[in-house]
């Protein structure tokens, strides 16, 4: 271990950064008391917007990037994760003030630690990653603030994501009646082999502009922000969750009172990051059992190695992206 490979984001010219392959020590890590010999990492909207330089997302550079990893515990001072111990980080604040999971070997927090469970190998719980768990958060919160199936049907915005898709296979397996909306109209076999029951395209829908539409929905889960996620709380039956998890379209949201005060609708926001660990081990202990996605062989679209990374960016970047990217940084 006395160096290894690490994909870092760099300071640029021009107030521009860089990202690049590096090789570094243990030194050059953020400090934490768990070392974790890294097998799996995966790639999200934040990793494109911090490899980028579309946003500053981390807080200080150099960083390595990357906000999740999997993989065993090479040494530990915490006895709740000994040596051997298969783990995952995910949302938890990783490539922002904390060096990320693009790399052999990671130096953590042991708050920011969960245990895999025993049947999720290291690449599903890459598959699964922070999209995954904040669309199982989503869940559990819109069931904790009492949705059930009988409602009526759920809609998920952004549906091709790595959210949306997880989203759509979970919230099915659970009994739920899934609408999918999508800009890519494309993808309407996938979403539907994921358990959609229904495909809408953003841009044939007609969203008007009343205070209230007609209560369509028991639910739903957003990814975008913006006028989709006005419309669907405006089209939300009486007593309806809207989990809001992401603002890839905008970080706008104009509305009225309207669907508060007269249907009583609960808009619930979802932070995957700021969470006690009892909460995130939680989680994924339901992701072990019945919020496991039965459809990663399908959400999975590409697998790349950790010295590919540079080219699957810009298609999270420009929208275009389906399903979920795993990389490959030790195996196992």
């Amino acid at each position: 271990m006395d160096s290894f490979r690490a994909f870092r984001v760099h300071s640029g010219e021009d107030r521009k950064t860089r990202a690049q392959l590096d090789t570094i020590t243990l030194d050059d890590l953020s400090e934490g008391n768990v070392v974790v010999r890294v097998g799996w990492s995966d790639v999200n909207y934040k990793d494109a917007l911090a490899a980028t330089g579309t946003s500053r997302i981390m807080r200080r550079l150099p960083m390595v990037a990357g906000i999740d990893l999997a993989g065993v515990v090479e040494t530990s001072d915490d006895e709740a994760f000994p040596a051997g111990s298969a783990v995952a980080v995910v949302g938890a604040g990783l490539s922002e003030d904390h060096d990320g999971g693009y790399t052999e070997y990671a130096r953590v927090r042991s708050d920011q630690l969960v245990r895999l469970p025993d049947h999720v190998s290291g690449r599903d719980a890459m598959a699964i990653g922070t999209a995954g768990f904040t669309a199982a958060l989503a869940l559990l919160r819109m069931e904790e603030n009492h949705q059930t199936p009988a409602d009526g049907p759920v809609l998920v915005n952004g549906a091709t994501g790595g959210v949306g898709s997880i989203a759509i296979d979970i919230f099915s397996a659970r009994g739920y009646e899934v609408v999918a909306l999508t800009g890519k109209a494309e993808s309407s076999d996938y979403l539907r082999s994921l358990g959609a029951s229904q495909v809408l395209v953003r841009g044939e829908l007609e969203m008007g502009a009343r205070p209230l539409e007609r209560g369509s929905y028991a639910g739903g889960v957003d990814n975008l922000g913006g006028d989709v996620l006005s419309w669907m709380l405006r089209s939300t039956k009486p007593g309806g969750n809207v989990a809001a998890i992401g603002l890839a379209a905008s970080t706008e949201l104009n509305t009225s009172v309207m669907p508060f005060i007269i249907r009583g609708v609960n808009l619930l926001g979802i932070n995957s990051v700021i969470m006690p660990s009892v909460r995130r081990q939680a989680v994924w202990d339901r992701i072990g059992t019945d919020f496991m996605p039965r459809h990663l062989d399908k959400i999975i679209s590409q697998e790349v190695a950790l010295a590919d990374l540079q080219g699957v960016f810009d298609a999270y970047i420009d929208g275009t992206m389906t399903g979920r990217t795993v990389v490959r940084i030790g195996g196992g």
